[in-house]
Protein backbone atom coordinates (compact mmCIF):
# COMPACT_ATOMS: atom_id res chain seq x y z
CA UNK A 1 0.00 0.00 0.00
CA UNK A 2 0.95 3.71 -0.81
CA UNK A 3 1.14 6.75 1.04
CA UNK A 4 -2.46 8.34 0.31
CA UNK A 5 -2.87 11.83 -1.40
CA UNK A 6 -3.66 14.24 1.12
CA UNK A 7 -6.58 16.78 0.94
CA UNK A 8 -5.91 19.76 -0.83
CA UNK A 9 -6.83 21.92 2.66
CA UNK A 10 -4.01 19.76 3.95
CA UNK A 11 -1.63 19.65 1.60
CA UNK A 12 -0.70 23.35 0.99
CA UNK A 13 2.88 22.68 1.29
CA UNK A 14 5.50 20.04 1.75
CA UNK A 15 7.42 19.36 4.87
CA UNK A 16 7.05 19.61 8.51
CA UNK A 17 3.83 20.79 10.29
CA UNK A 18 1.42 19.91 12.92
CA UNK A 19 -0.88 16.84 12.85
CA UNK A 20 -4.54 17.85 11.63
CA UNK A 21 -6.89 15.06 12.55
CA UNK A 22 -9.72 16.58 10.92
CA UNK A 23 -7.97 16.03 7.22
CA UNK A 24 -4.99 13.47 8.25
CA UNK A 25 -6.68 11.01 9.75
CA UNK A 26 -7.04 8.28 6.67
CA UNK A 27 -3.42 9.49 5.36
CA UNK A 28 -1.82 8.32 9.09
CA UNK A 29 -3.86 5.50 8.77
CA UNK A 30 -2.19 3.68 6.12
CA UNK A 31 1.55 5.22 7.12
CA UNK A 32 1.38 3.62 10.22
CA UNK A 33 -0.08 -0.10 8.54
CA UNK A 34 2.73 0.14 6.26
CA UNK A 35 5.31 1.59 8.75
CA UNK A 36 4.40 -1.26 11.59
CA UNK A 37 3.40 -4.03 9.62
CA UNK A 38 6.00 -6.04 10.59
CA UNK A 39 5.30 -5.98 14.35
CA UNK A 40 1.50 -4.72 14.70
CA UNK A 41 -0.78 -7.07 16.71
CA UNK A 42 -4.56 -7.10 16.97
CA UNK A 43 -4.76 -4.45 18.98
CA UNK A 44 -2.85 -2.41 16.71
CA UNK A 45 -5.08 -3.51 13.53
CA UNK A 46 -7.96 -2.84 15.78
CA UNK A 47 -6.35 0.97 16.13
CA UNK A 48 -6.28 1.07 12.25
CA UNK A 49 -9.56 0.43 11.88
CA UNK A 50 -10.62 2.90 14.43
CA UNK A 51 -8.59 5.65 12.67
CA UNK A 52 -10.47 4.79 9.18
CA UNK A 53 -13.81 5.18 10.99
CA UNK A 54 -12.85 8.29 12.60
CA UNK A 55 -11.32 9.90 9.51
CA UNK A 56 -15.03 9.33 8.01
CA UNK A 57 -16.93 11.13 10.85
CA UNK A 58 -15.91 14.81 9.22
CA UNK A 59 -17.13 17.76 11.41
CA UNK A 60 -17.97 14.97 14.34
CA UNK A 61 -14.45 13.98 14.64
CA UNK A 62 -13.99 17.44 16.79
CA UNK A 63 -16.61 15.51 19.81
CA UNK A 64 -15.31 12.70 19.54
CA UNK A 65 -11.98 14.33 19.82
CA UNK A 66 -12.28 14.63 23.49
CA UNK A 67 -14.07 11.08 24.36
CA UNK A 68 -12.27 8.32 21.75
CA UNK A 69 -8.72 8.07 23.51
CA UNK A 70 -6.91 7.19 20.46
CA UNK A 71 -7.90 10.35 18.74
CA UNK A 72 -6.72 12.29 21.90
CA UNK A 73 -3.27 10.29 21.66
CA UNK A 74 -2.92 11.39 18.02
CA UNK A 75 -3.87 14.87 18.10
CA UNK A 76 -0.77 15.89 19.32
CA UNK A 77 2.57 15.34 17.26
CA UNK A 78 3.76 16.57 13.92
CA UNK A 79 3.14 15.03 10.57
CA UNK A 80 5.88 15.24 7.13
CA UNK A 81 4.16 15.71 3.83
CA UNK A 82 6.47 15.42 0.81
CA UNK A 83 5.10 15.59 -2.93
CA UNK A 84 1.62 16.41 -1.53
CA UNK A 85 1.74 12.90 0.26
CA UNK A 86 2.03 12.23 3.97
CA UNK A 87 5.20 10.27 4.74
CA UNK A 88 6.15 10.53 8.09
CA UNK A 89 4.28 11.39 11.08
CA UNK A 90 5.14 11.29 15.51
CA UNK A 91 2.76 11.27 17.95
CA UNK A 92 3.30 13.15 21.57
CA UNK A 93 0.93 13.51 24.31
CA UNK A 94 1.50 13.83 28.02
CA UNK A 95 1.52 10.58 29.91
CA UNK A 96 -0.99 9.47 32.31
CA UNK A 97 0.72 9.64 35.84
CA UNK A 98 0.00 11.28 38.58
CA UNK A 99 0.58 14.99 39.45
CA UNK A 100 3.30 14.05 41.90
CA UNK A 101 5.15 12.52 39.78
CA UNK A 102 7.94 13.89 36.85
CA UNK A 103 5.97 15.88 34.20
CA UNK A 104 6.95 13.12 31.33
CA UNK A 105 5.64 12.96 27.74
CA UNK A 106 4.76 10.26 25.55
CA UNK A 107 6.85 9.73 21.96
CA UNK A 108 4.98 7.34 19.95
CA UNK A 109 4.29 6.45 16.35
CA UNK A 110 7.49 7.27 14.87
CA UNK A 111 7.62 6.35 11.03
CA UNK A 112 8.25 7.22 7.91
CA UNK A 113 7.35 5.72 4.68
CA UNK A 114 9.74 3.13 3.50
CA UNK A 115 10.29 5.32 0.52
CA UNK A 116 11.41 8.27 2.12
CA UNK A 117 13.43 7.06 4.65
CA UNK A 118 17.16 7.54 5.03
CA UNK A 119 15.99 11.28 4.22
CA UNK A 120 16.65 12.79 7.61
CA UNK A 121 12.75 12.88 7.96
CA UNK A 122 12.68 11.10 11.12
CA UNK A 123 15.43 13.24 12.83
CA UNK A 124 13.12 16.62 12.09
CA UNK A 125 10.44 14.57 13.35
CA UNK A 126 11.93 13.31 16.73
CA UNK A 127 13.46 17.14 16.75
CA UNK A 128 10.24 18.84 16.70
CA UNK A 129 8.63 16.76 19.63
CA UNK A 130 11.04 17.21 21.77
CA UNK A 131 11.28 21.23 21.56
CA UNK A 132 7.51 20.75 21.90
CA UNK A 133 7.92 18.52 25.31
CA UNK A 134 10.76 21.64 26.26
CA UNK A 135 8.18 24.64 25.54
CA UNK A 136 5.47 22.44 27.64
CA UNK A 137 7.83 22.43 30.99
CA UNK A 138 7.72 18.42 30.38
CA UNK A 139 10.93 16.92 32.76
CA UNK A 140 11.22 13.94 29.94
CA UNK A 141 10.25 12.14 27.29
CA UNK A 142 9.78 8.67 26.94
CA UNK A 143 9.57 5.93 23.67
CA UNK A 144 9.29 2.21 23.59
CA UNK A 145 11.27 0.58 20.48
CA UNK A 146 11.92 -2.83 19.18
CA UNK A 147 14.75 -4.06 20.45
CA UNK A 148 15.79 -5.01 16.52
CA UNK A 149 15.16 -1.64 15.35
CA UNK A 150 19.37 -0.49 15.54
CA UNK A 151 18.86 1.84 13.08
CA UNK A 152 16.14 3.83 15.38
CA UNK A 153 17.99 3.11 18.71
CA UNK A 154 20.85 5.07 17.38
CA UNK A 155 18.92 8.07 15.80
CA UNK A 156 17.32 8.59 19.38
CA UNK A 157 20.52 8.01 21.16
CA UNK A 158 22.04 10.65 19.24
CA UNK A 159 19.02 13.23 20.35
CA UNK A 160 20.17 12.39 23.79
CA UNK A 161 17.85 9.23 25.00
CA UNK A 162 19.38 6.84 27.34
CA UNK A 163 18.08 3.13 28.01
CA UNK A 164 16.12 2.43 30.46
CA UNK A 165 15.12 -1.39 29.97
CA UNK A 166 14.29 -4.05 27.84
CA UNK A 167 11.00 -6.05 28.50
CA UNK A 168 9.27 -9.06 26.47
CA UNK A 169 5.85 -9.55 26.48
CA UNK A 170 4.90 -13.27 26.95
CA UNK A 171 1.58 -15.06 26.00
CA UNK A 172 0.48 -18.62 27.03
CA UNK A 173 -2.47 -19.98 24.66
CA UNK A 174 -5.43 -21.69 26.11
CA UNK A 175 -3.92 -25.14 24.49
CA UNK A 176 -1.22 -25.06 26.27
CA UNK A 177 -0.49 -28.19 28.35
CA UNK A 178 -1.62 -27.74 31.74
CA UNK A 179 1.00 -28.27 34.35
CA UNK A 180 1.12 -30.98 37.65
CA UNK A 181 0.47 -29.08 41.12
CA UNK A 182 3.95 -28.03 42.02
CA UNK A 183 5.31 -30.05 45.24
CA UNK A 184 6.92 -28.50 48.10
CA UNK A 185 5.14 -25.45 47.06
CA UNK A 186 5.45 -22.13 49.66
CA UNK A 187 1.96 -21.15 50.94
CA UNK A 188 0.65 -18.08 48.63
CA UNK A 189 -2.45 -16.32 49.97
CA UNK A 190 -4.33 -13.17 48.96
CA UNK A 191 -2.71 -9.54 49.98
CA UNK A 192 -4.42 -7.92 52.32
CA UNK A 193 -5.05 -4.13 51.97
CA UNK A 194 -2.66 -3.34 54.72
CA UNK A 195 0.50 -4.96 53.73
CA UNK A 196 0.28 -2.48 50.59
CA UNK A 197 3.31 -0.98 51.85
CA UNK A 198 5.35 -4.23 52.11
CA UNK A 199 4.64 -5.17 48.37
CA UNK A 200 5.05 -1.53 47.07
CA UNK A 201 8.80 -1.77 48.91
CA UNK A 202 9.76 -5.51 47.16
CA UNK A 203 8.50 -3.84 43.89
CA UNK A 204 11.18 -0.90 43.97
CA UNK A 205 13.72 -3.39 44.52
CA UNK A 206 13.25 -5.33 41.05
CA UNK A 207 11.15 -2.24 39.41
CA UNK A 208 13.00 1.03 39.99
CA UNK A 209 11.76 4.62 38.89
CA UNK A 210 14.90 5.01 37.53
CA UNK A 211 15.00 1.94 34.87
CA UNK A 212 11.04 2.76 34.08
CA UNK A 213 8.74 1.59 36.56
CA UNK A 214 6.82 -1.52 36.16
CA UNK A 215 6.87 -1.52 32.30
CA UNK A 216 5.33 0.40 29.55
CA UNK A 217 3.03 3.33 31.10
CA UNK A 218 3.50 1.86 33.99
CA UNK A 219 5.20 4.33 36.83
CA UNK A 220 6.57 2.70 39.88
CA UNK A 221 4.17 5.01 42.51
CA UNK A 222 2.48 3.88 46.00
CA UNK A 223 -1.12 4.32 44.12
CA UNK A 224 -0.42 1.08 41.84
CA UNK A 225 -0.42 -0.79 45.60
CA UNK A 226 -3.00 1.69 47.42
CA UNK A 227 -5.67 1.66 45.00
CA UNK A 228 -8.24 4.56 45.60
CA UNK A 229 -11.80 4.00 45.92
CA UNK A 230 -12.39 5.91 42.47
CA UNK A 231 -9.76 3.26 41.19
CA UNK A 232 -12.58 0.58 42.17
CA UNK A 233 -15.21 1.90 41.15
CA UNK A 234 -13.37 2.50 37.90
CA UNK A 235 -12.74 -1.34 37.55
CA UNK A 236 -16.51 -2.13 39.00
CA UNK A 237 -18.46 -0.48 36.02
CA UNK A 238 -16.11 -1.42 33.68
CA UNK A 239 -15.98 -4.87 34.57
CA UNK A 240 -12.36 -5.58 35.49
CA UNK A 241 -11.19 -7.20 38.21
CA UNK A 242 -7.54 -7.43 40.01
CA UNK A 243 -6.46 -10.06 42.47
CA UNK A 244 -3.27 -10.06 44.22
CA UNK A 245 -1.53 -13.41 45.40
CA UNK A 246 1.34 -13.20 47.38
CA UNK A 247 3.94 -14.78 49.04
CA UNK A 248 5.02 -13.86 52.73
CA UNK A 249 8.13 -14.22 54.69
CA UNK A 250 8.36 -16.99 57.51
CA UNK A 251 8.32 -13.92 60.24
CA UNK A 252 4.66 -12.38 58.49
CA UNK A 253 6.08 -8.97 57.79
CA UNK A 254 7.63 -9.25 54.62
CA UNK A 255 6.25 -10.07 51.42
CA UNK A 256 8.73 -11.79 48.64
CA UNK A 257 7.17 -12.77 45.83
CA UNK A 258 3.81 -11.35 44.20
CA UNK A 259 1.28 -12.17 41.42
CA UNK A 260 -1.26 -9.56 40.21
CA UNK A 261 -4.11 -11.08 37.95
CA UNK A 262 -5.99 -8.31 35.61
CA UNK A 263 -8.77 -9.43 33.95
CA UNK A 264 -11.61 -7.37 31.91
CA UNK A 265 -15.16 -8.63 30.06
CA UNK A 266 -13.83 -8.05 26.65
CA UNK A 267 -10.04 -8.61 27.22
CA UNK A 268 -10.00 -12.40 25.67
CA UNK A 269 -6.48 -12.86 28.29
CA UNK A 270 -5.66 -12.52 32.03
CA UNK A 271 -2.58 -9.73 32.23
CA UNK A 272 -0.04 -11.05 35.08
CA UNK A 273 2.35 -8.44 36.65
CA UNK A 274 5.14 -10.67 38.57
CA UNK A 275 7.32 -9.29 41.50
CA UNK A 276 9.63 -11.70 42.99
CA UNK A 277 12.38 -11.06 45.65
CA UNK A 278 15.64 -12.04 43.51
CA UNK A 279 16.77 -14.19 46.37
CA UNK A 280 13.87 -16.53 45.38
CA UNK A 281 14.30 -16.22 41.74
CA UNK A 282 13.33 -19.99 40.14
CA UNK A 283 11.92 -20.70 43.19
CA UNK A 284 8.73 -18.33 44.30
CA UNK A 285 8.11 -17.44 40.63
CA UNK A 286 7.68 -20.71 39.48
CA UNK A 287 5.39 -21.16 42.63
CA UNK A 288 3.51 -18.24 41.86
CA UNK A 289 2.87 -19.58 37.90
CA UNK A 290 1.81 -22.79 38.81
CA UNK A 291 -1.21 -21.96 41.06
CA UNK A 292 -1.95 -18.86 37.77
CA UNK A 293 -1.61 -21.19 34.98
CA UNK A 294 -3.54 -24.24 37.00
CA UNK A 295 -6.33 -21.75 38.01
CA UNK A 296 -6.74 -19.34 34.79
CA UNK A 297 -4.66 -21.18 31.90
CA UNK A 298 -7.25 -23.52 31.10
CA UNK A 299 -9.80 -20.79 30.57
CA UNK A 300 -8.13 -18.10 29.09
CA UNK A 301 -5.04 -17.11 27.30
CA UNK A 302 -2.52 -15.34 29.36
CA UNK A 303 -0.04 -12.41 29.01
CA UNK A 304 3.10 -11.49 30.55
CA UNK A 305 5.30 -8.01 30.51
CA UNK A 306 8.92 -9.03 31.91
CA UNK A 307 12.11 -7.33 32.35
CA UNK A 308 14.48 -9.13 29.75
CA UNK A 309 17.32 -9.20 31.97
CA UNK A 310 15.69 -10.76 35.06
CA UNK A 311 16.79 -14.46 32.73
CA UNK A 312 16.01 -16.87 35.51
CA UNK A 313 12.35 -16.17 35.58
CA UNK A 314 12.34 -15.90 32.33
CA UNK A 315 13.24 -19.61 31.91
CA UNK A 316 10.35 -20.51 34.34
CA UNK A 317 8.24 -18.62 31.97
CA UNK A 318 9.54 -20.76 29.14
CA UNK A 319 8.92 -24.08 30.54
CA UNK A 320 5.08 -23.07 31.50
CA UNK A 321 4.37 -22.56 28.22
CA UNK A 322 4.54 -18.61 27.42
CA UNK A 323 6.19 -17.50 24.58
CA UNK A 324 8.28 -14.03 23.67
CA UNK A 325 5.88 -12.36 20.80
CA UNK A 326 7.74 -8.77 21.29
CA UNK A 327 10.79 -7.34 22.67
CA UNK A 328 11.41 -4.00 23.03
CA UNK A 329 13.29 -0.99 25.06
CA UNK A 330 12.23 1.25 26.89
CA UNK A 331 14.25 4.87 26.38
CA UNK A 332 14.27 8.13 28.14
CA UNK A 333 15.21 11.47 27.41
CA UNK A 334 15.43 14.14 30.30
CA UNK A 335 15.11 17.94 29.67
CA UNK A 336 18.56 19.54 30.55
Amino acid sequence: MTSVPLSEESATSDGLRPVNLRTDLAALADLLEVAFASTMDSSGRGAIREMRTLSRMGAGLSVLQNISDLAQGMSLGYVWVQQGRLVGNVSVYPANAPADLAKAWIIANVAVHPDYQRRGIARRLMQASLDLVQRQSGSKAILQVDADNFTAQRLYERLGFIHERAWTTWRRPITAIRPPILLDSPYITHRTGSEWLAEYHLAQQIYPVERGGLGWLRPLYPGQFRRSLLSRMKDWVNFRSLERLIVRSDDQRRILASMWVENGLMSGSATLTMIVDPQYEGLYDEALLNTVVRRFGTAQALTIEFPTDLTTTVAVLRRYGFSPRREVIHMRWDVR
